[in-house]
């Protein structure tokens, strides 16, 4: 139990049209203060995609998450955000907002390796 860390993520939705709120799970994003580890896994199945929207471009989605990536990665084409310390980057990406892509609440758990971990949520989740 001692060599388990704690860690937090979010799953990441596409919200195809924001007001009627349907959503479906493109990825996750998982942070280990105590490993500084922040990172993200995400893919958008592009028939899932047309099935709720045919009006949103997938490279366009990919695009965006692929900022996500930056800074997480804190790559210094993320700007401002990149800089940042790495549990602001984590609240930062998992805040709330009444966009495309959105965030589910925070989780949190114990594991022995978060990017072993990130890989087995995103499994469960996602694909």
């Amino acid at each position: 139990m001692q060599d388990r860390v704690k860690y937090e993520y979010a799953i990441i939705r596409v919200v195809p049209k924001v007001e009627r709120g349907e959503f479906f799970n493109v990825g996750v994003i998982l942070f280990s203060k105590s490993r500084k580890f922040l990172g993200v896994k995400y893919l958008i199945d592009q028939k899932k995609l047309e099935a709720f929207s045919s009006e949103l471009d997938l490279n366009d989605l990919n695009d965006y998450l692929g900022a996500w990536k930056l800074v997480c990665d804190g790559a210094p084409s993320s700007g401002v955000i990149g800089k940042m310390e790495l549990t602001d980057r984590f609240r930062w990406l998992a805040a709330s907002r009444s966009t495309m892509i959105q965030t589910s609440q925070t989780h949190t758990g114990l594991c022995h390796d978060p990017e072993k971990e990130l890989e087995a949520i995103f499994k469960n989740h996602v694909l």
